[in-house]
């Protein structure tokens, strides 16, 4: 007998996230891999050892991606949905911490805040227009200090004296950080310092004028990141609940809300299998000419020939067959 499971897939711009959860929903294995500039790349890097982990008695159900190369995954495994990133995010919100009421999730690029009310989406905010607070940014501080990005948060909670820092734009923070270690500040106070400053920011651009309640969740990488975590809350003046997997929820959210689907339509899975994995597949993009739009035409092949076309306003481009 197989044993159904269905898979979750977040691709971002600096991660790539698998999620397997079983019927009961329960998490049965995740990856976290670097998307590296090479998103083509690391989605089959995903697939294969995901291939290799699962028991030969596995049967994928249902796939969905999510991410901000959601529909580049969606093409690239036949997905039986292709989720947003607010949804994905709210449903594992919710799935590990039912009555949660705010979901705050720090990713590599982009920050975001979800209000729940009564299990559902009430209210969103988010910020892709400065790198601060996000993960990409801590990634370079710590390569900036010399240190693994996992020991950053851990040695913040060694400071006794946090330094002042501003941390409402990426490159102000990292000057006054330079200038903070010119005078001689301990690391860890600067470090603790830089966390404060963030999750000043984070409240006071994102989240203002969003009604803030607990249970408050934190999701996201920048998760993992114990002093952003004590910095959010002590912001905050509530607890900050960090789920299991907290690098994962995208991808939890995005199985989860797949399985939800195939249960209320009993619905068989498009998914077309590992096998490729080791296919020649390519991608790239064009400017359409056809109207004043001029829509960025996103396209993805396969042994050279066309799989998909999208991004355009309407369906040109993604009528079968259309050649450039």
């Amino acid at each position: 007998m197989q044993n159904n499971v269905y898979l979750g897939i977040d691709v971002g711009s600096v991660t790539t996230k698998f999620a397997v959860l079983n019927d009961k929903d329960e998490l049965v294995t995740s990856l976290y891999l670097r998307t590296e500039g090479q998103p083509i790349v690391s989605i089959q890097q995903g697939l294969r050892e995901l291939s290799a982990a699962l028991p030969n008695d596995t049967r994928i159900a249902g796939v969905a991606t999510t991410g901000s190369a959601r529909y580049l995954a969606g093409v690239l495994v036949n997905a039986d949905l292709v989720k947003n990133e607010i949804s994905c995010q709210a449903a594992a919100a919710v799935h590990s911490v039912p009555d949660v009421a705010t979901v705050i999730e720090i990713g590599g690029q982009d920050s975001k805040i979800i209000i729940i009310r009564d299990g559902g989406v009430a209210d969103m905010g988010m910020n892709t227009v400065c790198a601060a607070g996000t993960g990409s940014f801590l990634d370079q501080q710590a390569q900036r200090m010399n240190m693994p990005i996992d020991d950053f948060g851990r040695e913040s909670l060694q400071s006794t004296k946090p330094v002042q820092i501003s941390g409402r734009c990426a490159v102000f923070a990292e000057t006054e950080m330079i200038h903070k270690q010119q005078v001689g500040h301990k690391r860890a106070d600067i470090i603790k310092g830089l966390c404060q400053a963030l999750a000043r920011n984070y409240i006071n651009n994102i989240a203002t004028g969003k009604g803030i309640m607990p249970p408050v969740v934190f999701q996201g990488g920048v998760a993992f990141n114990r002093g952003m975590v004590l910095a959010l809350k002590e912001a905050l003046g509530l607890p900050v609940i960090v789920p299991p997997h907290p690098g994962v929820t995208g991808a939890i959210g995005a199985a989860l809300i797949i399985h939800e689907e195939f249960k209320l339509k009993d619905k068989a899975t498009s998914f077309n299998g590992f096998e490729i994995t080791d296919a020649d597949l390519s991608a790239s993009s064009f400017e359409c000419k056809e109207c004043d739009s001029l829509c960025e035409i996103s396209q993805v092949f396969r042994d050279k020939k066309v799989l998909a076309r999208w991004g355009g306003q309407c369906n040109l481009w993604e009528e079968e067959g259309r050649s450039i």
